[in-house]
């Protein structure tokens, strides 16, 4: 099973899937082998479902392990702070948004918390 961040939300892929295309967006991608649940910090990117198989073209897979959490917080409040007094345009507000993003979800990976 894997369950990865879609476009629109979650999506849970079985064994038998129909065939599927999809844009990713940040978020946690989770799979389970052999009864082994492992998950990826995940960010950008398309997933393709096709044959049984299941194929990941990320802009950024990190495992928890690799996350370094201290790093993550800083990047988040740092971002905060300056979306708290925006003055930029939409275009560079929502590159920031995203950067917000990224970083509660690796802290919420490396921590294995929520990323407060």
């Amino acid at each position: 099973m894997v369950v990865v961040p879609g476009l629109g939300g979650e999506l849970g892929i079985l064994p038998g899937h129909t065939p599927l295309i999809s844009q990713l967006q940040t978020g946690v991608l989770s799979y389970t082998q052999g009864g082994r649940t492992s998950q990826l910090h995940l960010s950008g990117g398309f997933l393709e479902v096709r044959d049984d198989h299941v194929s990941v073209l990320a802009e950024i897979a990190e495992r928890p392990e690799e996350i370094d959490a201290a790093r993550a917080r800083l990047a988040r409040e740092h971002v905060e702070k300056r979306l708290s007094s925006w003055s930029g345009t939409e275009e560079d507000f929502e590159k920031a948004r995203v950067k917000l993003e990224r970083s509660m979800v690796r802290l919420q990976l490396a921590t294995g918390k929520s990323g407060n």
